[in-house]
């Protein structure tokens, strides 16, 4: 591991912005000097708030707006991963039918558009009663120097 952050905020859509200056901060502190595709910044920043949303709006949708949702950055050699902890009720992501293309329906796109940004995703229940959306993204290994 090369670097790690960490953010706790409460369970507020307004918090959004705060959510992603830290992210862009944490980019611009650790990853300026990696050559990445150039839309690479714009698809992780879609990924991570898709996830908080998500943790917000369907996780939390029941309890206090004060229930915090911890955010974690970890960076290493070949990949970026965005931890996204929540304490909501688990879910299945497995259950969800992916929609067809032209179909409308309400929800069930989040976790197909984080499977499309990401190289990989998952949706893990821990002891501690708390639920972990993990976003990994591999990173091309190049330095700019």
């Amino acid at each position: 591991m090369l670097q790690q952050a960490y953010l706790t905020v409460k369970s507020d859509l307004s918090l959004l912005n705060q959510v992603q200056e830290w992210f862009e901060q944490f980019w611009e502190d650790n990853l300026q000097e990696r050559v990445w595709p150039e839309n690479q910044l714009y698809r992780l920043q879609l990924a991570l708030a898709e996830g908080f949303t998500n943790a917000v709006r369907h996780a939390h949708h029941n309890l206090s707006p004060e229930t915090p949702i911890d955010l974690e950055l970890t960076l290493w050699e070949d990949r970026l991963e965005i931890r996204i902890w929540d304490r909501g009720q688990p879910f299945n992501p497995d259950g969800l039918t992916e929609p067809e293309p032209g179909e409308l329906r309400e929800g069930g796109y989040g976790w197909f558009l984080l499977r499309r940004l990401a190289d990989r995703v998952r949706y893990e229940r821990y002891p501690d009663d708390r639920n972990c959306l993990s976003i990994v993204k591999q990173l091309l290994g190049v330095s700019k120097s």
